[in-house]
């Protein structure tokens, strides 16, 4: 492939000169030579072919000289594309400081010494590989990036639509059991559940579908010719009672009574359902939001306006593109979802000529929809209401968004707290575990850490993604706080590749389940976490080993029980150091350290003190000459009978005995 050079010389005899001087390179196809008069000439040469590699410009021509030519080269073509090499009378220094300055990669003298002219074509061509390679090297490290960032991209939107997909089907194939093993009393709740969450996988389905549709432009409008607002109007009405059983006022608002138009009823309603439906998913329990219509000439402007926390700034950009899901760090607005409702929702709008946008409001932020107005397709009088109802999760058939608590069979059942956002879920969850624990509930991560803190259960189970903290957060939380940190903790989650499950065991889990989970695995990780405890209860109740290299679950347990008998040791004498004081001493609430020393030792706060004064009393016994009366006085009991009994209750043998044995 011959080098292309560009030769820009007004005189005549020039191109002949140089064809004669460079016919061997012409011959065996090292150069290739294209001429132009002037600089406006080169220039249109230079805009019609992109194969241009050297450039050589006379300074002084007729129309366009050589220095204004590099002026405007340099707007046209980039350094990396071609090279200039000026042709200039010797001597004149002036001109070729110009030219430099303007972009020249070197310049000849005249009268040409056409060696030094192939020496410097030579070297300006290797220059110019030099720059290419590097240009080609820097495009494909870019297009290395933007392809691992779309494969980033693409791995979280399967992560999230597996979790969209895990959550239903694990309701489905949980509730199915459970009809099948009780179906007197589950099979038309389950049944319910079953369907709702069936018809979620079946929307979720043909979200995807059409937005593969959308993309290979096979999607088409069907529009109608009806009254859009008495459809706008059906469908917020239809929203309002899902909105209602999660605490949340919808209010529909528009001055315009009726406007007859084109509109696709279907399109139409993906659009502002999934709209309505983002809204509610991001808006608190008790917020509020307002969708109006309004009308602008040959536009009409739809608006949704949530009060939840907002987009973040540097994201509001992103939230269209198909795969792009907010950080789910940014602790701002949670990306539990898949991406694509939006990413679809931008699709249909511009598949009707509309636009839309999104913006941050003072409290939470605003969807703005564009659609122009006509009336030109035919008039229906098919009802285009009949499949709002069936096309919104959740309308038909609300499901309770607060289940309640539940109590087990027995007084003395372990607590469990459930913390999971989706209310079908929840329900499953208590369908499982209700016969055999007592059970708390909380929708979210931070609910969940305050109702641990607030009533210490015995054992907790998590979702991992759940709005406002999710189940990572509440796992470092709970397992880092002294209150809570012998909690046993199963993480649930739809995310179960390893490196998930490395994360949940790193923030101190106790155990991983991939939903769709099986009923039986959850009962017998529960049992089996509840077992441990029970051994540990047996080795902090003795008060041996503390401290040695006992089972790593228990090394952060047994710093607190050092705490707890070191403070009691401390006041051994006291008779009046109790309770009360030891809250004071350790930190805690009286509620949460009777629940806590319960859990590792099984005893009641008084009664684990006892123990550790007479342990104590058990070492005197051993290594003092003191008589009964005097060890019990120094261990804090006021009556030697009163010591000698609760001592013969504690090792099976009354102190004067012990001693002897």
């Amino acid at each position: 492939m011959p080098a292309k050079i560009l030769v820009v010389d007004d005189e005549e005899h020039f191109e002949p000169l140089i064809l004669q001087r460079f016919r061997r390179q012409i011959r065996d196809k090292a150069y290739e030579f294209i001429f132009a008069r002037n600089g406006a000439e080169a220039l249109n040469i230079l805009a019609q072919r992109e194969d241009i590699d050297v450039v050589l410009c006379d300074i002084n021509m007729p129309k366009m000289d050589g220095l204004t030519f590099l002026s405007k080269l340099r707007d046209l073509i980039p350094a990396s594309t071609s090279k200039t090499v000026m042709v200039s009378a010797y001597g004149d220094m002036k001109n070729i400081r110009a030219a430099m300055n303007l972009g020249a990669f070197d310049f000849v003298n005249k009268p040409i010494d056409f060696e030094d002219l192939e020496i410097t074509i030579n070297k300006t061509l290797t220059e110019l590989n030099t720059l290419r390679k590097a240009e080609k090297a820097r495009e494909l490290e870019e297009k290395n990036e933007q392809l691992q960032e779309l494969d980033e991209l693409k791995s979280r939107f399967f992560t999230n639509i597996s979790h969209e997909l895990r959550t239903p089907l694990t309701i489905i194939s949980g509730m199915a059991g459970q009809v099948a093993e009780n179906p007197e009393k589950w099979f038309s709740r389950g049944l319910q559940m079953i369907r709702r969450n069936s018809d979620s996988l079946l929307v979720l389905v043909d979200q995807i579908l059409d937005l593969r549709k959308l993309e290979s432009g096979k999607l088409e409008l069907r529009p109608v010719r009806s009254d859009v607002m008495h459809f706008l109007r059906y469908v917020a009405e239809s929203f309002q009672s899902y909105a209602e059983s999660k605490g949340i006022r919808l209010t529909f608002q528009s001055e315009i009574r009726e406007l007859v138009m084109d509109y696709d009823p279907d399109r139409l309603l993906s659009v502002v359902s999934n709209l309505l439906s983002n809204a509610v998913k991001y808006t608190p329990e008790g917020g509020h939001i307002g969708f109006s219509v309004d009308r602008s000439g040959d536009l009409l402007n739809l608006r949704v306006k949530d009060s939840g926390a907002g987009i973040p700034e540097d994201q509001l950009p992103y939230i269209f593109d198909q795969f792009f899901q907010a950080d789910p760090k940014d602790g701002i607005r949670r990306a539990n979802s898949t991406g694509v409702g939006l990413a679809l929702t931008r699709e249909l709008v511009k598949l009707m000529d509309g636009d839309i946008r999104a913006e941050n409001e003072e409290v939470g932020c605003s969807f703005y929809v564009t659609i122009p107005i006509r009336q030109s397709a035919p008039a229906t009088e098919k009802d285009v209401l009949a499949q709002v109802a069936d096309f919104i999760p959740g309308i038909a058939e609300t499901t309770d968004s607060n289940p309640s608590a539940t109590d087990g069979r027995e007084e003395d059942a372990p607590t469990l707290l459930i913390v999971e956002d989706n209310p079908d879920v929840q329900q499953y969850l208590i369908s499982c575990l209700e016969q055999d624990y007592r059970l708390l509930l909380a929708a979210n991560g931070r609910e969940g850490i305050e109702k641990a803190l607030e009533d210490i259960p015995d054992i907790i189970v998590s979702d991992v993604m759940m709005p406002e903290k999710d189940g990572l957060e509440l796992c470092e939380a709970l397992k880092t706080d002294q209150r809570t940190s012998h909690i046993p903790i199963v993480l649930l989650t739809a995310k179960a590749d390893v490196e998930s499950r490395i994360a949940g065991l790193e923030r101190g889990a106790d155990a991983y389940l991939a939903k769709p989970f099986d009923k039986k695995e959850l009962l017998t990780h529960l049992a089996k976490l509840l077992e441990l405890r029970r051994q540990l209860q047996d080795r902090y109740s003795s008060l041996s080993g503390l401290g040695d290299n006992g089972p790593e679950t228990a090394q952060y347990e047994d710093s607190f029980i050092i705490r707890v008998r070191s403070a009691v040791e401390a006041h051994l004498d006291d008779e009046d150091f109790a309770t009360p004081q030891l809250c004071h001493a350790i930190g805690m609430s009286r509620s949460q350290l009777h629940k806590k020393i319960k859990a590792l030792t099984g005893k009641s706060t008084t009664h684990f003190m006892r123990s550790i004064r007479l342990h104590k009393a058990k070492e005197l016994l051993e290594t003092t000459d003191l008589n009964i009366s005097q060890v019990a006085y120094e261990v804090g009991f006021h009556d030697p009978k009163y010591f000698s009994k609760t001592f013969a209750e504690e090792f099976g043998l009354k102190p004067t005995e012990y001693r002897k044995s």
